[in-house]
């Protein structure tokens, strides 16, 4: 046998092993399923058949992701991103379907659907509310009122209610956070006469603030003590982690850039602020988590309008379809919410892309 022969046998043989292993996983995938149908075992032990098919279909989706060209990588990992929750729903309609699960108190997804798609499209005459505020209605508001008519429209939006109030706290929190950060993380009389304040009120619940900020309002059921619970949460993690960043810079890149007689601003400009940039990206993002966590919570206790006030609305009346839609909208709203902070992340940040 050449040289070139040999070299090109291990490929082979590997690639058909791991066909093999391919075909193994999934054989075992079927027949999991399979016994568990023909014994009847879904019902009791459907909380084991769900954990044995996670485990069998990372396996598989491990051995087939090896064999994916690098070219297709990017592809293959954004199919698992959006398959693996399609898996998920799948399981729980038919879970539901085969009544393991009550639904009455976790409705399948298709009737979370109905109940997302009924919110939607529908008008609340008893709240004077709308999910997303009728935005097909815009033109006939203008025409009829004008852009008071068109106000109307956002203004009975529980969507656009809770995502105004998160971005105004995350934005009056996140931007002092940032600068008394850079102002610990550079001056150690601040940090030292600030770092104990900030780390016994930062474990306060947040939730907990609100009474506090309703009597410090003139208007202690308006859209203030809301904003302004949700820019108190975002400070804190904003603060502390921009502080972090900028203690955390390599002392290599400081000292190269005094080699190079940078003064104070260049210093600044060109290597503590890159440096610490990407830390301070990862407080912006849980301040902004926390930020919708909080007004959830705050809506269920104090508002007429807002997605925290119809999933708490709909648990009331035990209209759980309604109740899980809202939760969806939630997370939808965190998932556009990351992204678009990770959009702004890769502008600031065009060397780590």
């Amino acid at each position: 046998m050449t040289t070139e022969a040999k070299r090109a046998t291990p490929p082979t043989s590997h690639t058909a092993a791991g066909t093999t292993r391919e075909w193994t996983l999934l054989g075992g995938l079927v027949l999991v399923n399979v016994v568990m149908l023909a014994l009847n075992l879904w019902r009791d032990y459907w909380w084991a058949g769900l954990l044995l098919n996670f485990i069998l279909i990372v396996m598989l989706a491990e051995q087939v992701g090896k064999r994916v060209p690098l070219r297709y990588k990017r592809g293959y990992d954004r199919a698992l991103a959006i398959g693996f929750p399609i898996l998920l729903l799948i399981a729980w309609e038919l879970i539901v379907g085969a009544e393991i699960l009550s639904p009455r108190w976790f409705p399948p997804p298709s009737k979370i659907i109905d109940g997302l798609f009924d919110l939607t499209v529908n008008y609340d005459e008893f709240n004077e509310t709308s999910l997303i505020g009728r935005p097909w209605m815009i033109p006939s508001a203008f025409q009829t009122a004008g852009w008071e008519g068109v106000t109307g429209l956002f203004n009975e939006s529980h969507l656009w209610a809770t995502l105004m109030r998160v971005v105004a706290g995350f934005t009056l929190g996140a931007t002092p956070g940032i600068f008394i950060g850079m102002l610990m993380g550079l001056n150690t009389t601040v940090r030292t006469m600030l770092d104990t304040t900030l780390s016994a009120i930062y474990v306060l619940p947040k939730i907990a603030i609100f009474p506090i900020m309703m009597l410090v309002f003139d208007n202690p059921f308006g859209e203030g003590p809301k904003v302004a619970v949700v820019a108190i949460s975002a400070f804190f993690l904003v603060a502390i982690n921009t502080m972090t960043g900028v203690r955390d810079i390599d002392s290599v890149f400081l000292e190269a850039g005094r080699n190079y007689g940078a003064n104070r601003w260049q210093m600044f400009r060109h290597v503590i602020l890159p440096g610490a940039l990407p830390v301070i990206f990862s407080g912006l993002r849980l301040a902004l988590g926390t930020a919708l966590i909080v007004i959830v919570a705050i809506e269920f206790i104090r508002a007429k309008v807002g997605i925290g006030y119809v999933i708490y609305y709909h648990w009331q009346v035990l209209v759980t379809e309604k109740m899980y839609a809202g939760l969806f909208m939630v997370m939808l709203m965190g998932i556009l919410l990351t992204y678009g902070l990770q959009w702004v992340e890769r502008k600031l940040m065009p060397w780590r892309n």
